[in-house]
Parts: structure tokens; sequence; C-alpha cells
């Protein structure tokens, strides 16, 4: 067995858990008006028979007023019971354990019409809150704190192992009272630490008396909120002792908050176990596990953590999403196998909008999926044209289904725009894919040709027949009359090392290429150096990257801030000569004279030429990825699985 430390038995409570990983709170949206769906109890018994040890389910709502999500799951009567019943079940099947984790939304409830005014430890709500919260009541709180009690009671009655209680990231209810940005009250629940933590204490009490000893509770706090105001180290270590002394059983230490963007939940490109120090620091003070949390996405670090006494436990959420088998795969030694998470976090962007969870590297998240895919009823000869991550998917499924595949790629490596898209700072995680599915191709046997542009005179000879699916790759956009700058280029060529910038470089586009490309040529060092390269980036929009929602956004532009990119937004190029930029930004005009770079960022078209082709040869075709619309890696994938899984 590799990663022995990993993989070892921990006990927590009365409890003993067959491994070290254990999988943290991600919301799915599977769930139907509160209750338990076969999706989610396909999307929980998937991750417990690919090797999890524990699961800790996504927020699980306490009372009926309050809604955090529309399709979070409930548990606040009886009527929940039997859905619960059936998870547990299935999940123990495969030796996994499983606690809901219990949470009121407070004053991030989501603000379904008719939904009373948001509550919270005082009113406070202008972080998050679309409306000024009030301060719950203290006979409000003591019903709250008997709710919570019998949350866990019907969890025990479901035949659950344990809960945890949400205390972290400014959050919620708990959460709430425990921060000191949120909880300004003046009586026994606010003031001094104590104070603000004295309703997680009572919520604690309460589930013990109710649910005995042999019921795990794990509590979930932040080791620091790394905001000024916030929880630091300090506090959290003696909320950390508190807590097992009133019986907890393992805490789950995070950080950060929810209204600090990048902070719980950390953006693609940042170091792996953001989380560590907050708990490597809280460990050496209890004696019950800590759990650590925070972009752990290869076995690895995980392994090294728990060996290295920083943490007797990893919660490991975004790589166990990505690949359902990531636990049985890391443990026998077949990591190439793994699907691999690249932190993009699209996994969530949808969630807030009522969309179920979903992943860009593994669109199979449904019923259906690779590990439930049938063969083909008829075998076909089928082309994939283009080795991008398009057509490398189809590829894959299409020969996981039992057709006769054959993948040409004009170039001498697969993977397209992905090669292009690594380049930038923090993007080097995108190379997993393009390693994960060649080595993929290369064990179903896929007959994969590289240097091998396909011509009309193919498609009517050794090909003919056969079913194409095109998946060539979009043409970056230039602007016609532009060219006429004295250097103009696109970020692809820049990218790709086929032009080379000056120092002072104006980039039309303020998308994400134009913002991580503006990122990439700045110097790492904002300190005035003579030689530094001067970057201006030019966006017609109000704001940079506004399609754009997730943390990733957050830390590239504070970082293209401090490099000192000149970033001009509602700014229009109206005019370029030889040597001068001329935009409009608010009805004035203002003239760059000084720049030696003109580069295009402002987006990609389709190219037609594969398809007339096709077309001209009778071919029977599909159009995927960006050969069918433009769009992102999830995208692509996405409409690859789709065409061929039913193929």
């Amino acid at each position: 067995m590799k990663y022995e430390h990993l993989f070892s038995p921990i006990k927590v409570g009365t409890k003993t858990v067959k491994n070290r990983v254990f999988m943290p709170p991600i919301s799915t949206n599977l769930a139907n008006k509160g209750y338990i769906t076969d999706e989610l109890i396909q999307h929980y018994s998937a991750r417990a028979k690919g090797g999890v040890g524990l699961i800790v389910s996504e927020v699980v709502t306490v009372e009926p007023t309050y809604c955090y999500l529309p399709g979070d799951i409930c548990i606040y009567d009886d009527s929940f019971i039997p859905g619960w019943k059936k998870v547990f079940d299935e999940v123990h099947k495969y030796g996994c354990m499983l606690l809901p984790q219990l949470f009121h939304p407070a004053y991030m409830a989501f603000p379904i019409p008719g939904t009373p005014q948001l509550i919270a430890p005082s009113n406070v709500g202008p972080y998050y809150a679309k409306a000024a919260p009030r301060s719950v009541t203290k006979e409000e709180i003591k019903v709250l704190v008997k709710q919570f009690g019998e949350a866990a009671l019907r969890v025990k009655k479901a035949g659950g192992d344990g809960v945890e209680i949400h205390a972290a990231h400014a959050h919620g209810l708990l959460g709430g009272f425990l921060s000191p940005l949120y909880n300004k009250r003046c009586d026994e629940y606010g003031g001094d630490i104590n104070g603000r933590l004295r309703l997680t204490l009572e919520v604690i009490d309460e589930v013990r008396r109710v649910c005995g000893p042999d019921f795990i509770i794990d509590v979930r706090i932040s080791g620091s909120e790394y905001t000024d105001g916030g929880l630091n180290i300090n506090d959290a270590t003696y909320v950390a002792k508190q807590l097992e002394k009133h019986g907890a059983d393992m805490l789950h230490v995070s950080g950060g908050t929810t209204i600090k963007r990048g902070s719980s939940i950390p953006a693609p490109g940042t170091p792996m176990g953001s989380h560590a120090k907050c708990a490597e620091a809280i460990k050496k003070h209890v004696s019950i596990p800590v759990a650590t949390v925070g972009r752990i996405t290869e076995a690895w670090i995980a392994d090294e953590m728990i060996a290295n006494g920083i943490a007797d436990a990893c919660m490991i959420g975004r790589a166990n999403l990505c690949d359902p088998e990531f636990c049985n795969k890391s443990m026998e030694g077949r990591e190439d196998e793994i699907k691999p998470c690249i932190g993009c976090l699209r996994c969530l962007n949808g969630v807030m909008f009522g969309k179920p969870v979903s992943c860009t590297i593994n669109p199979s998240f449904g019923l259906i999926n690779e590990e439930t895919l049938e063969k083909a009823d008829t075998k076909k000869n089928i082309l994939v044209i283009g080795g991008g991550v398009a057509g490398m998917e189809a590829a894959i499924v299409a020969k996981t289904r039992g057709h006769n595949v054959v993948l040409c790629e004009n170039e001498d490596m697969l993977g397209g725009q992905i090669r292009l898209a690594c380049v930038p700072i923090g993007k080097q995680e995108l190379t997993k894919i393009v390693k994960n599915m060649s080595f993929r191709l290369n064990k179903l046997g896929v007959d994969v040709r590289l240097n091998t542009p396909v011509t009309k005179e193919m498609l009517e000879g050794e090909f003919k027949g056969y079913e194409v699916i095109a998946a060539a790759g979009a043409k970056a956009n230039t602007i016609k009359p532009f060219e006429c700058f004295k250097q103009a280029t696109t970020a692809d060529d820049l990218l790709k090392g086929l032009s080379f910038p000056g120092q002072k470089v104006v980039i039309i586009g303020g998308g994400s290429v134009g913002c991580e490309l503006a990122d990439y040529l700045a110097p790492i060092l904002n300190d005035r150096f003579p030689r530094n390269r001067r970057i201006t980036l030019l966006e017609m929009l109000p704001e940079v990257m506004m399609t754009e929602t997730g943390p990733g956004r957050s830390v590239l532009v504070m970082r293209m801030m401090d490099k000192g990119i000149d970033i001009q937004t509602n700014a229009k190029v109206t005019e370029v000569t030889e040597t001068t930029i001329k935009y409009v930004q608010n009805g004035v005009e203002h003239v760059i004279s000084d720049a030696d770079t003109l580069v295009f960022a402002n987006g990609y078209h389709i190219d037609n030429t594969l398809e007339d082709m096709l077309k001209a040869s009778g071919s029977t075709y599909h159009l995927i990825g960006d050969g069918a619309k433009v769009g992102n890696i999830k995208d692509a994938i996405g409409a690859a699985w789709s065409l061929c899984k039913d193929l």
C-alpha cells in the first residue's frame, strides 16, 4: 500500500475510521426540497466506494424558516429520516463514515420570496447580507440550541455516525457568533471570546446530551480569519481547547471567511494545504484529532502532513469530487489514472444560482458516468480531428464504449490551447490535464497520430465511412485596422513564443486571457526598476473579467494591481496608427504614444475551414469544443462527454 500514513486508521471519539482521507462539505444542490435524492445517494456512495474514510456532508439545515441554498439538504423534522437512512446504509457498505454538517444560515440565508427578516448575532450585515438582519433574541437562542440537538438525534436515529457543527469562516449562525466581525453583542453571548463562543458550546453540550457518548461530534472552526478585526490563531487555539473540554471528538481546522474571497476556499495556483499552519499550531494544544483542509489535491502532500505531525487527517474535497476513485488509485500507486483537480472552482460557480455541482475535468457526475458506461450496440469507426481537451475526451469516451478510434492532431504534441493556457502565472496545473488524458489514451489503445493534418483526400480515402468528430480549436481575434501598429501581435503568439514583447505593452481586452497575459508580462516586483515592463490594459466594459466570479479572479486582479499594471476600464480603442493608440474613456480621448507593442486579447472565433472540408467530402460529422462554440475547458470537455456517451 502506498502512502502508509494517509491510509492508516484513526480513532475519532469511540469509533475507528479506516483511513485519514476525509471529505469536507461541498454543496451539490442535488436535494429535492430538502430531501435526499437518488443523485445524492449516488454522489456520496461513489466517494465511499472510492475509498474515502469519512465524509462530511454539505450543509444540512436544522430548522425550516431559513434556506441556505435551494438544493440543500434538511433534517428539521422526522420526515427526513428515511432518506438519510438510505444514504447512511449505502455509504456504510464500503466501510465509510458520514457526518451531516449541521448548520443555520442566519444572515447568509438565500433570499427566497417570503423569507422573514434574516437573523444574526447583531445587526451587522453589510459584509454579506443584502438587507439589514436583526439581532437574534436570547429566547430564540434557546430554541435554536434545541433544534441543533433534535437534528443530531435524527441523524442518530437514521443510523448516522455523528455530525459536524459548522462554526467556521464567520459563516452562518455559529460562525457569526464566534467572529468579532459579526458579533457586537454586549450580553452573555458577546463581548469577549468566551461570550462569543458560548452558543457553540451550548450546541455541543445539547448534542452530546441527546446523542450520548458514542456519537461523533466534529467542529469546524477557522484557525484564523486572516482579516483585521477577525479571529486569529491565538483566539482559535483557545477556542479549540474549550471545544475539547466540552466533548468535541475532532476539530476540522479551516481558515478565512466567506466574505474575503479566496481566503477560505483557495484559488487555483496557490499553495496546497492552505490552512495547514493553523492546524499544526492548534494540534500542539489538544489531544483530539485535528483535520486540516484547503486545496489538498494530491496524496503525497496529505501523507507528508500527517507524517510530519501537521495534522491527524486531511480533508480532501475537490480531488475526490473530480475523481471519486482518488483514494483507491492513490493507495494502489495509480496516480497517473487520477483525473486531476486543477482548482478552478467551477464545481461551485453555478451552485449559488441553483445549478447542481459540476466539474471541469469530470463531466460524468450523474447516475450515468464513466464507471457505468455501457459498450455501444454497434461498433463504429470514429475519426477525431484535433488533440485538444475536447478531442482527447471524445476519443477516450468513444474508445471506452468500444468504438475503433483514430485521433489526428496537426502539431507534434497533444493539448491544443491548454498548452498556452498553462503558461501564465498560477496556471501550471493545467499541464496535468494533458498528461492525464495522454496517459488514458495510451492505456485504452487509441490510435493517436501527431503531425497529421487531415485532408479531403484522407477523408475520401483512408477515413471514408468514418464518423468524424471535429474538435479543431478556435482562432485568436485581431482588429484588422489596428494591425498597422509597429509591433502588433496576439496573446496566443506571445504565449507560444512566436513573438516577444517590448518594454511598453498595450493589451486590448480585459477578459481572462488579457488579464493573465498582463500578469505574465509584468515585472514580478513593482519596484520601478528601469528595465521593468510597463503594461497598460484597455477594457471596454465597466470592469475586467466580468464573466469570472471565483476566488481566482480576485487573486489575479489583486496581483495585477500590486504589480502596477495600468488597468483602464470603460476604455474603447478608436484609432491606431503605426506609433499611436487612441482610446475614449467616459467621453474623453486619450493617446498612448510611447508604446512599442500592441497585443490583441479580444477573444476568439470559429474557423470554418474544417467544416467546409467535411461537407465537401460528404462525411458524417459532429462539431464539438471551440470548433462548434468558443468556450472554456469545462465547455469543451462537457460537450465531448455529452456527445460520445451516447454515440
